[in-house]
């Protein structure tokens, strides 16, 4: 029990780690970053791998971390609201996955779409609580372009490597697939 403490904690700070370095690669071109969101990645598999109590905390520090480290994202308002973004992705992911009956490829897909739309709910809401509503300030089709049109390649990418890095690590046995009865699940991992 103490060793599998040790381990997500460990995990948990790599994740953080990730989430640090991964915006390097689109830093330079802040649109792209916007696009592909690198710091999700690693929020959406904290919660998977460690659980939502670490994802939801890893999500919520991670963002306010960076901004106080490197300046970006710039703190007021984009830190905070992706603080609340992420830590809403890590603790979706977590606690949906967590409590599936079966760990597998269609659990996985279901807790993320959950929780990738419930994130960019949250980050809506607290923009609006930041920023205010109506004219020039946050509006629904900033809200549209920001969370959803925007970040189109992000999602398609998350959709793409999350499940790809999952089913990788199943096959090391790592993060088995399993169904109810705890018998791990190698050869047909999507039923």
């Amino acid at each position: 029990m103490k060793n599998e403490k040790i381990k997500r904690l460990v995990l948990a700070a790599l994740f953080m780690a990730l989430g640090q370095v991964l915006p390097f690669f689109t830093g330079q071109i802040p649109q792209i970053g916007k696009m592909l969101l690198p710091m999700h990645i690693p929020i959406l598999l904290c919660g998977f791998i460690c659980g939502w109590r670490y994802g939801a905390a890893v999500g919520f520090l991670t963002p306010l971390l960076r901004s106080a480290m490197f300046g970006m994202p710039v703190f007021f308002p984009t830190a905070i609201s992706m603080a609340f973004e992420l830590m809403t992705y890590g603790f979706v992911s977590g606690f949906l996955y967590g409590n599936s009956r079966w760990k597998c490829m269609r659990a996985l897909y279901r807790s993320m779409i959950i929780a990738m739309v419930s994130g960019r709910v949250v980050w809506g809401i607290a923009q609006m609580a930041l920023l205010g509503i109506g004219e020039g300030k946050f509006t629904l089709q900033i809200f549209l372009a920001g969370a959803f049109f925007n970040a189109i390649p992000g999602i398609i990418l998350q959709l793409i490597a999350i499940p790809a890095i999952m089913l990788a690590l199943n096959k090391t046995g790592l993060v088995p697939f399993f169904k109810e009865n705890g018998k791990e699940v190698r050869s047909h991992v999507g039923k």
